[in-house]
């Protein structure tokens, strides 16, 4: 399935051999073989040798009332037979959703279906709204996202009560802003996923950079996360440093730039800069679980994105300027002005349903 900017390998964790439905162990083991994890190029496997290709989703239906299906996300090695289980992807959530139309897992009704799902790496619960003409659910769709010219099914991704799912609160720190290695400033935020925010002022940027500049940022951004997780407490100085969770960016004021398709933005299109790593690279785009968190964040008074888009012109949508054009989050939030609701709007599409040939399994039944 491709999801938003991301392919993602879906599998119904009733396919999958005994002992391979649960992260880590005979799973990671099986989704290495399956990707071609240990080859950079993943040219084994069917894995895309970048980090927004080499992504799997383990569904099945769910017990719990209220929510139709949950899944587990994996974010496979490259170049390396690991996979980081600590964090969600909305993109892959997008086909999550989809998927779960497209195969029976939740019931499609006129004129929308919403799947509810349950992530369960992180808790999140999340919402996907598709159209469904006469109960009918659609292959192809004429919807498009930021950083890619293919269409796809319309899908409104909500991310429902997203605060605090890994830490337990929004800002887990309890400061709007923290100062991390090295002096820099940054916003320490738990919303769709983990976050560090750092000012990319004080790391000598713009947050206007096109990715291939804002690679000779990474090695201070991963400083920066690792010293981040600890104050997060989200890892101890016993733990492996990992290069998933947080997520980790710098955020500006907006600027005028070039999108990597070469679409000129300008300043006044959006309300707060945002250039995000993505495992040990700069992301093309955003992560949804980063945009949800950046959101929150903007909603967050003393947050530097807060000040960063003080000016922004509506106080429940927030307009993101990533490397690939502006998406737009709309927030829903309660009387306290507690997030309720954030809700990102994306495309997906079924490419394939296939059989893979697995080394790792076909090597047991010898």
């Amino acid at each position: 399935m491709r999801g938003g900017t991301s392919k993602c390998w879906i599998f119904d964790a009733r396919d999958l051999p005994p002992g391979a439905t649960e992260a880590g162990g005979r799973l990671e083991e099986v989704l290495a073989s399956a990707f071609g994890a240990r080859d950079p190029r993943q040219i084994d496997g069917v894995g895309g040798a970048t980090s927004t290709t080499s992504k799997a989703a383990i569904v099945r239906p769910s017990t719990e009332d209220g929510v139709d299906v949950e899944y587990l996300f994996a974010q496979v090695g490259i170049g390396t037979p690991g996979v980081e289980w600590g964090s969600n992807c909305g993109n892959c959530a997008t086909a999550v959703g989809l998927y779960a139309l497209l195969n029976g897992l939740a019931p499609a009704t006129a004129p929308h279906s919403t799947v509810v799902m349950r992530n369960r790496n992180t808790g999140v619960r999340l919402s996907a709204t598709v159209p469904t003409p006469h109960g009918t659910v659609p292959e192809l769709g004429a919807a498009t996202v930021p950083g890619s010219l293919a269409t796809g099914v319309p899908v409104g991704l909500g991310f429902r009560h997203p605060s605090g799912a890994s830490t337990g609160a929004l800002l887990p720190t309890g400061a709007p802003v923290d100062t991390l290695d090295g002096g820099i400033p940054a916003t320490l935020v738990d919303a769709g996923a983990p976050a560090v925010l750092a000012d990319a002022a004080a790391l000598g940027a713009t947050g206007l950079e096109h990715p291939e500049a804002f690679a000779a940022l990474v090695p201070a951004l991963a400083t920066l996360r690792r010293a981040a997780a600890l104050r997060m407490g989200l890892a101890t100085d016993r733990d492996p440093v990992s290069h998933a969770i947080p997520k980790v960016g710098v955020v500006a004021p907006p600027g005028d730039y070039l999108t990597t398709l070469g679409d000129h933005v300008k300043g006044s299109d959006y309300d707060v800069a945002v250039r995000m790593v993505s495992m040990h690279a700069p992301h093309p785009a955003i992560g949804l679980t980063s945009a949800v968190a950046v959101a929150a964040a903007v909603l967050t008074p003393g947050t530097i994105p807060a000040q960063l888009a003080e000016n922004r012109l509506s106080a429940s949508v927030i307009r993101l300027g990533t490397p690939a054009g502006v998406v737009t989050a709309e927030a829903e939030t309660d009387s306290a002005g507690t997030v309720r609701l954030i809700t990102l709007h994306r495309a997906a599409r079924r490419i394939a349903t296939a059989q893979l040939l697995v080394p790792a399994l076909l090597q047991e039944s010898v």
